[in-house]
């Protein structure tokens, strides 16, 4: 089996990575994280961090202060609804958006306005153009500096 590895040996400048969306993408498929990081990020409009462990996405998030998370519903151990519950009460993100990313509902139940816990949600699997939209749609408003 062959495997295509992409390495950045240069790292970012950080003042260019302060000035685009953080995105925290929480889903235990590793495929679907990298895949969806290199495409966000190929953008250039995007930092995109991934975390493939449902136990450790508060945590990440903590460290990470994203401006919006992707997060998976269903999960081995701790599904979307607990990770979400304990990011909304965490003080420092409880403002933080969510989008639940979720393959137990069709396309056309996200138009139709329906919630999961309160919370938007995109269907997968997800056009890259349905994901632009939905981070879009629920990133909140960035001030100038």
């Amino acid at each position: 089996m062959s495997r295509t590895i992409e390495v950045d040996f240069f790292p970012q400048d950080s003042e260019a990575i302060e000035n685009k969306p953080r995105i925290l993408i929480v889903d235990n498929n590793h495929d679907l994280t990298r895949s969806a990081k290199l495409a966000l990020e190929k953008t250039g409009r995007y930092f995109v961090f991934e975390e493939n462990d449902a136990n450790k996405a508060h945590e990440t998030a903590q460290n990470l202060k994203p401006d919006l998370i992707l997060l998976d519903v269903a999960m081995p151990e701790t599904d979307g609804g607990e990770v979400a519950a304990r990011i909304q009460s965490d003080p420092a993100l409880h403002r933080t958006p969510i989008v639940f990313l979720t393959a137990l509902v069709t396309k056309d139940k996200t138009r139709s306005g329906l919630n999961i816990q309160g919370l938007p949600f995109l269907a997968k699997p997800i056009s890259f153009s349905d994901l632009i939209e939905g981070i879009e749609e629920n990133l909140p408003a960035r001030t100038a500096s």
